[in-house]
């Protein structure tokens, strides 16, 4: 969403007084009087901007309970009136704070002041990424994968915890000043698998056009190696020293993203090594199945490449960039002007036909620092597409085929159990010259049953496929067994024993008998999360060396991230869990003071907590304001009593009123209105008095007499006495 820029040379602006937070006129502050700074919620005390962003500001600050030092992003007041900011600026808070890794910036506080909301973060003093490499240039490819490798491990806790970050840049890459990496700001982050329809505004797509995905750029639903994309985007860019895709304008830049083939980094510095070169190659496939599986599978090739090893996931063979990817729609109309921080475009999502505004935060700089581009800008546009007529063409030519199959059928095999027009077909994939594990894959996730056997071959390396039958292009049915003939390798090792090893055990296991190895997740209620539930090829059976093993790790049980559902109808509401699979939903009627009447208040449990699909949630659906009889709140403490209100959705008021010392009141409610036994409508206020020690009640030495009567004057009280104060009169 914006930069993190952390260090101690900034700018200080002093201001006369303190600002309060709820004002739009909030401007970096600080003062050499601790007085006069801003404190939040009485705890944290604001020093100075360091960094802005598009939804907030973010300060330097200190930590008055832990006297530490901490970094306070403030939401801008204007946002802090619109429940879609807030609900994104809260979900930010929850997707951070849960993941809890010292490669990741940590989350230690959120809440509200003044009206506007605030989350308090770790402070790290350091440099971003991105202020290196404007710095320095390209950096060297060692370096280059130890940062990298690094920032994989941050990104695996995050998906291991169902977290994807959707915003991986130089600039939320932070280094700090003993060189350790941290990855820094969740804005946009969402549970995969989740909605996130509550924290994106209909038809936006959030991220970063430098750096994000092509799915990300099509508003498509993106997953683990959508940010995998990003890092290797990040990567080309440290060794080379700009990214793999530039343009005038982030329309130009996604476009490029989607419709353009991948660079080699090579082209660009032919001093990055040929396994770096592949590496990022791999990760910045337009398919996603493309690219690396998983995070922990990217870092196992960084570290291989440091040791001067071979690669063990990053030599496999790509595809061509599929049809799918080819729908964005550009309008070369639409320019970014110097200055302008953000900019949109409208791509087309091919799946529902449906727009969507991309919206661009990325090198966003000031207005003031910004200047005007010295190239001319490029245009795009599509040459004329012979598609349709081939398409035409080959429909007809495929209906003609369907009609003569059908014919031959009903008349030459009218005695056949089967009825072969009933009979699914599907088109084989061609598999010939890919990984024997990536090309059975391909072929399973088609529906076919797939069959290895292996051959000696001087033509094709080991593990790769020499021929398939039958060949790809053919229609068979679904589910037809499809053999493939795979290069043996000259040694053979059994696959060891890795079931019940953690993921992380069982990849060493695999590379030390110099085997490699893809991940495939499953739901499990037995296997614990990231424990490997089974192997393909089963334990125990010869492969040859260098083969891919495929992994079954457990996802653990079959669960999913609860959508936040509140605000929406009840109908909307539960239409929303049942669409994510949930299927035990009730609703319960709950009054409330602020959600109007058919509105969602919340969920049992919470939005964001991970659920399984057929256990019971409830929602709790506003009935509106109601009607609350005030119970006796007298003589309790007033942190009680005010506890009660708010249970109750009612607001208390405090006022003190002064007790001579020593009275028992003193610290409890003494009284309050509307009176206890009264009925007021939740929403409303009620006053509570409060008894404090006044000070004590003295007598003065001077009086003054008049006649008839005497005036005794005291410091706090005067009392009026007949005849000389014997009460006669």
């Amino acid at each position: 969403m914006f930069r993190l820029v952390f260090g101690k040379n900034r700018l200080i602006r002093p201001v006369c007084a303190a600002w309060p937070i709820g004002l739009s006129t909030i401007e970096a502050v600080v003062t050499n009087t601790s007085a006069a700074r801003p404190v939040l919620n009485g705890r944290y005390e604001l020093h100075r901007r360091i960094a802005r962003g598009g939804m907030a500001d973010v300060f330097l600050a200190k930590d008055q309970l832990l006297d530490r030092p901490v970094a306070v992003k403030v939401l801008f007041p204007q946002y802090a009136a619109e429940p879609t900011f807030v609900a994104r600026f809260r979900r930010e808070a929850q997707a951070a704070a849960n993941l809890n890794h010292p490669n990741i910036v940590a989350v230690y506080d959120w809440g509200e002041h003044q009206g506007t909301y605030f989350i308090v973060m770790e402070y790290v003093e350091g440099r971003t990424l991105a202020d290196i490499i404007a710095a320095e240039g390209p950096l060297h490819p060692e370096r280059a994968a130890d940062i990298a490798s690094e920032v994989a491990v941050a990104l695996s806790f995050a998906h291991r915890n169902g977290t994807v970050h959707r915003d991986v840049k130089p600039g939320n890459i932070m280094i700090t000043q003993a060189g350790q990496i941290k990855v820094a700001d969740f804005g946009i982050a969402r549970a995969f698998g989740g909605s996130d329809d509550e924290l994106t505004q209909t038809g936006s797509v959030m991220g970063t056009a430098t750096y994000f995905s092509p799915e990300q750029a099509q508003g498509r639903t993106v997953d683990p190696r959508s940010d995998l994309y990003s890092l290797g985007v990040v990567l080309f860019e440290m060794v080379v020293g700009e990214p793999p895709f530039l343009g005038n304008t982030p329309v130009a830049i996604a476009y490029k993203h989607v419709q353009e083939p991948p660079p080699r980094p090579t082209s660009r510095n032919p001093m990055v090594p040929p396994t770096m070169d592949s590496i990022i190659y791999r990760l910045l496939q337009k398919n996603l199945a493309d690219r690396y599986p998983a995070a922990e599978e990217l870092r196992t090739d960084l570290r291989r490449f440091r040791n001067g090893q071979p690669l063990a996931n990053g030599s496999g063979p790509v595809t061509e960039p599929t049809a799918a990817y080819n729908a964005i729609e550009y309008d070369p109309t639409m320019a970014m002007a110097a200055g302008v921080t953000t900019a949109a475009m409208s791509v087309r999502n091919p799946d529902t036909g449906s727009s969507r505004a991309l919206i661009d935060t990325s090198r966003a700089v000031p207005a003031s620092a910004a200047r005007a581009q010295e190239e001319p800008v490029e245009e795009y546009y599509e040459p004329p597409s012979r598609t349709g007529m081939f398409v035409v063409m080959l429909a007809a030519l495929l209906v003609g085929l369907v009609g003569l199959i059908y014919y031959i059928t009903n008349t030459f095999g009218a005695n056949d159990d089967t009825d072969a027009a009933q009979v699914e077909q599907e088109q084989v994939p061609t598999v010939v010259g890919e990984n024997a594990t990536t090309a059975k894959n391909r072929l399973t996730d088609a529906g076919f049953e797939v069959v290895i056997e292996f051959e000696a071959s001087e033509d094709v390396p080991p593990n790769d496929v020499i021929s398939q039958d039958p060949e790809g292009g053919t229609m068979v049915d679904v589910g037809s067994v499809i053999t493939l003939l795979v290069s043996e390798a000259e040694e053979q090792v059994p696959v060891p024993q890795v079931i019940g090893m953690t993921l992380d055990e069982a990849q060493q296991a695999l590379l030390d008998v110099g085997l490699a190895f893809d991940i495939q997740r499953e739901f499990s209620d037995s296997v614990p999360l990231d424990h490997v539930i089974d192997t393909d090829p089963a334990v125990g059976e010869d492969v040859g060396k260098g083969f891919r093993v495929q992994l079954i790790v457990s996802n653990g049980p079959d669960q999913l991230v609860i959508p936040q559902v509140a605000g929406r109808s009840a109908a909307d509401a539960t239409a929303a869990l049942q669409a994510e699979g949930f299927t035990n939903i009730v609703q319960q009627e709950q009054g409330s003071a602020t959600v109007p009447a058919g509105q969602v208040i919340e969920t049992a449990p919470a939005a964001g907590e991970p659920y399984a699909l057929d256990k019971q949630i409830v929602i709790y659906v506003s009935s509106g304001p109601q009607n609350v009889v005030l119970s006796d709140l007298r003589g309790k403490d007033p942190a009680a009593a005010e506890t009660w209100l708010n249970d109750n959705q009612l607001a208390a008021q405090i006022e003190f009123v002064d007790l001579q010392p020593g009275d028992g009141r003193i610290g409890l409610v003494i009284e309050q209105s509307p009176q206890p036994g009264q009925t007021v409508q939740q929403g409303s206020t009620v006053v509570l008095q409060v008894g404090r020690e006044g000070q004590a009640t003295t007598t003065t030495s001077s009086t003054t007499t008049t006649q008839p009567e005497q005036t005794t004057t005291t410091e706090n009280t005067t009392t009026t006495e007949a005849d000389n104060g014997d009460g006669g009169g």
